[in-house]
């Protein structure tokens, strides 16, 4: 994915429950260039699906999102993630269980920690409870193997724990503070 970063170009990784679910919300949003689901911020190199299913790395399913930070500003964007999320559960989105579907927002570039930090605080604001999304630097990142990748492109009727109503929204939202 690092050769197609583009001048305006930033990347977030994200952990929203089911990766295949979260990816195809993420790639209909205006100003996300690529995006690619994987495994983070876990204890071993390079694991498997199965691996990490069996809750013995530490991972979570994540994707890795590259947008252009001059049409979607990484608020906007994390605004429409946490429509997609519930920030409150632990360690599950929908129907799926287990720590590889926690929430998390993982960062490259430490310039965005104070923003993610704000935005998640708005967040805990309105919710009035302690969330569950973890907020970490992103320590390691493990591409999925290929039949992961886009899915719910390729298998329409798979499961998905984001509705069609989301996928909707996300086609057109549009981050006004950008013109």
């Amino acid at each position: 994915m690092e050769n197609n970063k583009k001048e305006n170009s930033k990347e977030i990784v994200l952990a929203g429950g089911c990766f295949w679910g979260t990816e195809m919300y993420f790639k209909a949003i205006r100003g996300v260039v690529k995006t690619e689901v994987g495994y983070a911020n876990g204890k071993t190199p390079n694991p498997s699906y199965e691996d990490v299913c069996h809750g013995n790395t530490g991972h979570a399913e994540v994707v890795k999102v590259l947008y252009d930070n001059q049409v979607i500003s990484l608020p906007f964007l994390l605004s429409l993630y946490f429509e997609v999320i519930d920030p409150v559960a632990v360690n599950r989105q929908g129907n799926d269980r287990g720590t590889q579907y926690r929430t998390g927002i993982y960062f490259s570039d430490p310039s965005d920690e104070a923003v993610i930090l704000e935005s998640v605080d708005q967040l805990r604001q309105q919710y009035g409870v302690p969330l569950a999304i973890e907020v970490l630097p992103l320590e390691n990142y493990s591409s999925a193997e290929a039949y992961h990748q886009d899915y719910l492109l390729k298998n329409p009727g798979g499961y998905c724990h984001i509705g069609n109503r989301e996928f909707k929204k996300a086609a057109v939202a549009r981050d006004p503070s950008l013109k």
